[in-house]
């Protein structure tokens, strides 16, 4: 929750840097007035590309969610800009679309970068190490039931089978008879 809501809040401080970089290098007076009436198209962009994508779901990732973030705030701003008639040189769009990139994918780069260590990958447990971590869990907890059942780690998991081909089954299978009755395959 408080990672989208920090997306799209450096998303939004994107929009205001960008617009107030060009305030500053065009000259114009830097007032909460002029930020809003330039920087609303870009914001309206913004909001769309986080609902678009769903960046709620990987909101710091660049690939694919900060580059659509991105390329849905600039189609959209664009096309606000176009539609009020605020003005869409190429050169505009060429700069627009340069320096929002690097500022919105450049500010997730930091934040992937900053929370690596929270990000952590499952390790894999073969059935061997699945039996040894089951019995050390028992005997963490007083219990030596993995003892007295003869869980062991060079056993595989075996069940009580009467030897006929019919009990055969392919490993993870269920047979047809240890099915509930509403999992049978009754078309045979």
């Amino acid at each position: 929750m408080f990672r989208s809501l920090g997306a799209l809040v450096g998303d939004l401080l994107v929009v205001i840097l960008f617009v107030t970089i060009g305030f500053l290098q065009h000259g114009t007076p830097l007032t909460s007035q002029n930020i809003i009436l330039v920087g609303w198209p870009f914001a309206v962009g913004v909001l769309l590309g986080h609902l678009a994508i769903r960046a709620w779901n990987a909101p710091f990732r660049i690939w694919p969610h900060g580059v659509f973030v991105w390329a849905i705030t600039l189609a959209a701003s664009m096309a606000i800009r176009t539609l009020f008639s605020y003005g869409t040189e190429v050169s505009f769009i060429i700069t627009t679309a340069i320096v929002t990139a690097v500022l919105m994918l450049g500010w997730r780069a930091v934040a992937l970068f900053l929370t690596r260590g929270e990000r952590t990958r499952p390790r894999v447990v073969t059935g061997a190490e699945a039996a040894e971590i089951h019995r050390a869990d028992a005997k963490a907890a007083g219990n030596d039931q993995a003892e007295a059942s003869g869980i062991d780690g060079d056993e595989s998991n075996t069940t009580a089978s009467s030897g006929t081909a019919a009990d055969e089954t392919e490993a993870g299978v269920p047979a047809e008879a240890d099915l509930p009755p509403s999992g049978r395959d009754t078309s045979r």
